[in-house]
């Protein structure tokens, strides 16, 4: 018999922000890039991937955040990614060291969501 393919999955791509950037907006950009470039190879599993920061960054700017860890980016910025775990089905650790980031694997792992280290482990959708 042979196996089944599996579905489409969501799934939230969780790296270093601001971790060893002294914040930076390079070095920080440069932490997006490295999340993002995991994107593709996800979509091209079959699979749909989303990083927080996709919609956290743009709702960062409306609540009126003037520098990086102020209230409004605060109120923001993982409370975003927290309700979005809520849809996702799995959380693709990558890169560094990262707080946030192991806060995300965390709650995806209490939402009982697959987590994956690397993206070996993702399984194509068919």
């Amino acid at each position: 018999m042979t196996a089944k393919p599996s579905q489409a999955i969501m799934i939230l791509i969780a790296g270093p922000y601001r971790s060893n950037t002294n914040d930076d907006p390079a070095l920080i950009g440069k932490n997006v890039q490295e999340m993002e470039s995991y994107a593709l190879h996800v979509f091209r599993l079959g699979h749909i991937p989303i990083l927080g920061e996709w919609l956290a960054l743009p709702l960062v700017e409306l609540a009126g955040s003037q520098t990086i860890g102020d209230e409004a980016f605060n109120e923001v910025f993982h409370p975003i990614a927290i309700r979005l775990l809520e849809k996702c089905d799995g959380v693709l650790r990558v890169g560094g060291p990262s707080t946030g980031a192991d806060e995300m694997v965390r709650v995806g792992r209490s939402h009982g969501l697959r987590i994956f280290t690397a993206l070996a482990e993702i399984p194509e959708a068919g």
